[in-house]
């Protein structure tokens, strides 16, 4: 990551961080500009603010519990005010996200959909044109049968690949499942395509986030500019 990427990631996360207020159950996602926003929050916690956490990845815990961050579990809190996240992709005007390189995109998704307010951080490379622009869909699937899973994708037009880590062997979400990147030549119907996936048998979820964000505050390295969804 290159020093002007950070300060950007930087920004985008500080800007984040500073919306959380005492009293808010705050869901934290997973990635390098979350876990940027996680430490700004520490400090704010060191200063007095009085907040709960929910984190979307035992990284994300760790790091939490490190800066001072009550954490806990999603069946313990009633509600989440406020989810802070980051993206691999977000499409505009739409707001449409890709998420998931860091294997944590079903309980990411899972909190973003509870929460009351979704806000995303990311910096300028990760605005695109359209979904899958530059990465594959990340789809989470039951490591059973995942081969068949497999073939359901390429019928559907994608090109999926097992995720695995150094050692050759297969990443394992938190959850203990498997991933599959696909790569489709074109996303032009998103929605189409989020459907299509989820009703896969052996799917758990896949990374194409619609209609969850509230807010992305794009970082610069001066300063964020601020998107919110277009009214359909």
């Amino acid at each position: 990551m290159t020093a002007d990427a950070r300060r950007a990631k930087e920004n985008a996360a500080r800007y984040a961080a500073a919306l959380v207020e005492s009293g808010m159950v705050v869901g934290l996602g997973s990635g390098s500009t979350a876990e940027l926003a996680v430490r700004a929050l520490g400090e704010r916690v060191r200063a007095g603010l009085d907040i709960v956490t929910v984190p979307t990845s035992r990284r994300t815990e760790r790091l939490a519990r490190l800066v001072g961050l009550v954490v806990r579990e999603p069946e313990a809190v009633d509600r989440i005010d406020l989810t802070i996240d980051g993206a691999d992709e977000v499409h505009e005007p739409s707001l449409a996200l890709l998420k998931g390189r860091g294997g944590a995109l079903v309980r990411e998704k899972l909190v973003a959909s509870v929460a009351r307010r979704v806000v995303i951080m990311v910096d300028e490379s990760k605005l695109v044109p359209r979904l899958g622009a530059r990465f594959p869909v990340p789809v989470e699937v039951l490591p059973f049968g995942w081969t068949w899973c497999a073939r359901w994708l390429e019928e559907l037009g994608g090109h999926p690949v097992l995720r695995c880590r150094g050692n050759g062997r297969p990443f394992r979400s938190d959850n203990g499942n498997f991933i599959l990147d696909v790569r489709f030549d074109s996303i032009d119907e998103p929605h189409a395509l989020a459907r299509a996936l989820k009703a896969l048998p052996g799917v758990v979820d896949h990374g194409i986030f619609l209609d969850l964000a509230d807010l992305v505050v794009v970082g610069t390295t001066s300063d964020v500019k601020l998107l919110r969804p277009v009214p359909r």
